[in-house]
């Protein structure tokens, strides 16, 4: 299993240009594409729990993975 984030991005019902990204992190044993079709529970459970934001958009992704690849990129020879 591997470490797998869902990338919320979410408004203020108050305020709805006030716009953030939440990351929901959880070991998942699966691609990307299923993390995407099988989120919105997880999702819902964030909502229930800050009622004074709406979902506007999220994907998955690997954690750190820009990271690792700017990494690679920044190690090898010129």
């Amino acid at each position: 299993m591997d470490l797998i984030a869902i990338v919320v991005t979410v408004c203020a019902l108050a305020h709805p240009d006030q716009c953030e990204e939440q990351r929901l992190e959880y070991m998942w044993n699966g691609s990307l594409k299923q993390c995407a079709m099988t989120a919105q529970p997880y999702i819902a459970q964030w909502i229930g729990e800050h009622p004074k934001w709406s979902v506007k958009d999220y994907h998955c992704e690997y954690p750190h993975a820009k990271e690792k690849a700017d990494a690679r990129r920044a190690a090898r020879p010129a």
